[in-house]
């Protein structure tokens, strides 16, 4: 199903689906007259030689530089060689085609100024699959993310390079592989196409997705854990949440009793009259990360689906605004406030892990999960990993979005790093992911060592795809291969499909 554009109604979803899945898309009518409209404007005024910054002017420190009206025409392409200094290994291709449909769709609320060519070669490059290659590291996050977007911006004119069917290659013969004409940039077209934090908006995007998922995932391997551990659900009672208020702490004790629903395992006597809190409090910590998500996703729609631009042209009332609609930092502290939900839900489940592990407090279970504790020692360095991930996690959560550096002989003397908090943000998903992977790994381990008593239909679901993965341990191997495979299969969704296959969907 093809996904149109008009600047208003792109979703998170809809990013995944052009970024992953690949999807196709227009561009409407609407949209398409209203940026021509607007690069009618532009050119009227460039006839009439008003000054226009980035436009017949240099930028940042050299905005008061004002153009020849043949400087003008070259300028844009100069402008982009000059930003494409970036560094470090490429992007994932998804995180590029998130961010060219991320800018395709500010322009469309027609007030870029660039001509309708420049935005209809965007799209061609995302149909038909041509990627730019471009360095992950780079951007301050103001003046949008100019680094990588100029290395974005140089397919368009046959220049840098790109990904296309599986191959690495320079920009023009991706671009006539896929029959795609190249451009020449005109007055504003390549500012245009750059001056926007759209790289941070697409990685941002995935990552909001991600997140969702995950925290579903993270239910889930509370639900086993509460089960093997004989919790006292009466935390988990739905009007204790009610009471208090907070949506994401009803959403999550509404899923984690969903998932143990008819638990044999939760049936059984021997229940202390309070849990710890690692297992009493996890409806109030997880709703907390959900609160935080929904926050964050309000954040990135609207970038999504906002006119981020310098300068912004207004068509209706012939005028042209100066400002700083790139800057990052409405997407920065969304992101922040992400990553310190996900440590903060992996900080959890670590300390559940432990109780699994310990005897002294895992009721009942062996110690590390193994039958020969002494000659074997079972599951006990998987513990030491998680550990590792979670204190990694904990240094990521530090802020960049208060580390401005200034740049641009101080013209730019404040900037969001935005794109620093989006690579972290990133790296403590990936992180948590394996977290949640060693979790359910042990927790699977405990139901073992539980039978015949049976777990719920949700938590034998997702112990149905682990054992389908990762064999009992019934003597000491090396734990590493189990562990990677379990944090895709816990990335891959397969976990998540099973249960909600098994109890319905989850909040």
């Amino acid at each position: 199903m093809t996904i149109t554009l008009d600047g208003h109604d792109l979703t998170i979803e809809k990013v995944v689906q052009v970024a992953r899945g690949k999807e196709k898309i227009d561009i409407h009518p609407e949209a398409m007259r209203r940026i021509k409209k607007c690069r009618d404007l532009l050119e009227d005024k460039i006839k009439k030689r008003e000054i226009m910054y980035g436009v017949n002017t240099g930028i940042g420190e050299l905005s008061e530089v004002v153009l020849t009206q043949d400087q003008v025409e070259n300028y844009q392409r100069y402008l982009v060689y000059s930003h494409a200094a970036g560094y470090g290994k490429p992007l994932p291709v998804e995180v590029v085609r998130a961010a060219i449909l991320s800018r395709i769709n500010c322009h469309c609320h027609g007030h870029s100024g660039l001509r309708p060519v420049v935005v209809e070669t965007l799209k061609e490059m995302l149909n038909k699959g041509v990627t730019s290659v471009v360095c992950e590291k780079g951007s301050v996050g103001a003046c949008g993310d100019l680094s990588p977007m100029a290395q974005m911006a140089l397919v368009p004119l046959g220049e840098g390079e790109a990904f296309y069917r599986g191959e690495r290659l320079p920009g023009k013969e991706a671009m006539k592989k896929a029959g795609i004409p190249t451009i020449v940039y005109e007055a504003r077209d390549g500012l245009a196409t750059i001056n926007g934090a759209n790289v941070i908006a697409g990685l941002g995007a995935l990552e909001i997705y991600d997140a969702g998922q995950w925290l579903k995932n993270a239910e889930i391997v509370a639900a086993m854990t509460l089960e093997v551990l004989n919790a006292n659900m009466i935390a988990y009672d739905e009007r204790l949440h009610k009471v208090r208020g907070y949506p994401g702490a009803v959403e999550a004790s509404e899923n984690i009793r969903r998932i143990t629903g008819g638990s044999e395992l939760l049936a059984q006597k021997g229940k202390k009259i309070q849990d710890c809190y690692s297992l009493r409090s996890t409806p109030q910590v997880m709703g907390a990360a959900r609160d935080a998500l929904k926050w964050a996703r309000y954040m990135l729609e609207i970038e999504l689906n906002g006119a981020a631009d310098n300068p912004t042209f207004f068509p209706e009332e012939k005028l042209v605004l100066t400002g700083a609609n790139f800057q990052g930092t409405p997407m920065a502290f969304a992101l922040e406030l992400l990553g310190t939900a996900i440590t903060t839900v992996c900080v959890l489940s670590e300390r559940r892990m432990n109780r699994l592990m310990n005897p002294h407090l895992s009721m009942g279970l062996p110690a590390f999960l193994t039958k020969g504790a002494g000659m074997f020692s079972g599951m006990m360095l998987s513990q030491y990993t998680a550990g590792a991930l979670v204190c990694e996690n904990r240094i990521l959560s530090h802020p960049a979005a208060t580390g401005s550096i200034p740049a641009a002989a101080d013209q730019e003397d404040f900037v969001s790093m935005g794109m620093t908090t989006a690579l972290k943000t990133r790296q403590i998903i990936d992180n948590a992911q394996a977290v949640l992977g060693i979790e359910f790994m042990a927790g699977a381990q405990a139901i073992d060592f539980r039978s015949p008593v049976k777990p719920s239909k949700g938590v034998q679901a997702a112990y149905g795809v682990i054992r389908r993965h990762v064999d009992r341990l019934e003597e000491d191997r090396p734990l590493y291969d189990d562990i990677n495979t379990l944090k895709e299969v816990v990335e891959s969704g397969e976990i998540l499909e099973a249960v909600e296959k098994a109890v319905g969907a989850l909040k």
